[in-house]
């Protein structure tokens, strides 16, 4: 059975439309996609330049934050643009495809166009692999919450006259508290509609940090210099570190497979121009935001951007809790999510249908909810920064991006009866490309990232 296939199962807010396209969490907006439904009954889908929004909204996400040390880590601009537009292809490709295979399947979520064109045994892995996803997007998410506000909490102390480390300025205690009183409390609930209502403000919040890195970089603090900006990258292969970020910062495939088939008009063209500008969009926002960043501070940049500003700058203080807002309404997306797939598993697993099972529903999900929201809380706690997430998460997202859009591919040519033309064969050997591509990024950054946790 579908995961969040049907309205009715997860009280219209878990369906294919907001669970779907918010899963991914680049950008927490549920309120962006919910007025689809209503627009899509009253007026047959949703117009071309809504949908740009929609995928605009749901690439765009704290993967900002992180873009500037990838730059560094790419070797400098040059690097870091000419990798970002050689990966832009195929991440709008791969989008295109998506659609192509919906099309083709009469699937409207990702996982289920993944299960119909490749297979039952294919679907698990990918639903596996949203899972582990959303799942380290989670662990990232509490990491940015203690980065942002022990800052936060410092600027606050200090105005009250409070010298020196306290210690409820303390990293851990900030990640602690807040996930007890306000991330728990939002992710036991059976349905999250209610979280449309700061979908909005989290959406700007993004928009704002980015504003902010430019301003700074045009008009610099005295106190803030770089200590050296690479122009080359050491080596060739120091240029595969980058790759992590911008998976994670343009995936949002598994979000728009819904936003499709919200469109009016459901054709392969239109929608390819509905990702193109989305995408390039995403191009001009993740570039500005990494070029300023990165030449602001140049190697000395951190992991995460705004930790690098002065903790008492009032502009980046309002950046800081912009992103506060956006993880913390985000967290409970991504985890109801993630314990959709992760309870569709389970009941597939267990011979159950999803739409009947419901003995027991809750003792599942409280339970289902506690066991998530404390595993990922203590390896936050444990983490040093969101570099280490995403360079390990962001070879699942080239998954995403390449590997699974290109089987789709293949399969659905492959299954062709008709004469194979040379734009056949082209179309084959591009899927065979795809997949290449995404497992190598896969298995080497997904590697390395292993190494590196090992050696430090």
């Amino acid at each position: 059975m579908a995961i969040n296939a049907d309205v009715e199962n997860w009280g219209g807010v878990g369906s294919n439309d907001s669970g779907e396209r918010a899963w991914l969490l680049q950008s927490p907006s549920v309120d962006s996609v919910q007025p689809l439904e209503s627009e899509t009954r009253g007026s047959g889908g949703v117009s071309s330049l809504a949908a740009v929004f929609i995928v605009v909204n749901a690439a765009l996400g704290a993967g900002l934050l992180n873009f500037p040390a990838a730059f560094n880590m790419a070797g400098g601009v040059t690097a870091g643009v000419m990798l970002q537009m050689f990966m832009l292809i195929f991440i709008i490709s791969g989008l295109v495809i998506l659609g192509y295979s919906s099309k083709a399947s009469n699937e409207s979520t990702y996982q289920e166009v993944v299960r119909a064109s490749c297979g039952k045994v294919t679907g698990v892995v990918c639903e596996v692999a949203i899972a582990v996803y959303t799942f380290g997007t989670c662990i990232a998410f509490f990491i940015v919450i203690g980065d942002q506000l022990d800052r936060l909490v410092e600027v606050v102390a200090q105005g009250a006259g409070s010298t020196g480390g306290v210690w409820y300025t303390d990293r851990k205690f900030t990640i602690v508290v807040t996930a007890l009183l306000i991330i728990l409390p939002l992710s036991i609930p059976k349905e999250i509609g209610f979280q449309k209502y700061a979908s909005a403000l989290s959406v700007m919040g993004t928009w704002y940090v980015t504003v902010v890195v430019i301003v700074k970089y045009i008009w610099p603090d005295k106190e803030v210099t770089p200590v050296y900006v690479p122009t080359s990258s050491t080596s060739w292969t120091a240029v595969f570190n980058a790759m992590p970020t911008i998976c994670f910062g343009f995936q949002c495939h598994v979000s728009c497979v819904p936003v499709f088939n919200s469109m009016s008009k459901k054709e392969i063209k239109p929608w390819g121009i509905v990702v193109t500008l989305s995408m390039i969009i995403c191009l001009f926002v993740y570039t500005g935001t990494g070029v300023c960043g990165f030449l602001t501070f140049g190697s000395s940049v951190s992991q995460d951007v705004l930790m690098s500003y002065p903790p008492d700058d009032i502009a980046v203080a309002i950046a800081r809790a912009f992103i506060v807002i956006c993880v913390v309404t985000s967290y409970p997306i991504l985890h109801f999510c993630g314990r959709a797939v992760i309870e569709g598993l389970w009941l597939r697993f267990q011979g159950e249908q999803v739409e009947v099972c419901v003995r027991r529903e809750q003792r599942r999900r409280i339970l289902q909810t506690l066991v998530w929201f404390v595993t990922t809380l203590v390896l936050a706690l444990f983490i040093p920064d969101i570099g280490r997430v995403i360079s390990l998460i962001g070879g699942l997202a080239a998954c995403f991006i390449f590997v699974f859009p290109g089987l789709c591919l293949m399969q659905a040519k492959l299954s062709e009866t008709d004469s194979r033309s040379i734009s056949w064969h082209g179309l084959v050997v591009f899927g065979v490309v795809m997949v290449t591509i995404g497992a190598f990024i896969f298995g080497l950054t997904t590697t390395n990232s292993i190494y590196q946790d090992v050696v430090s």
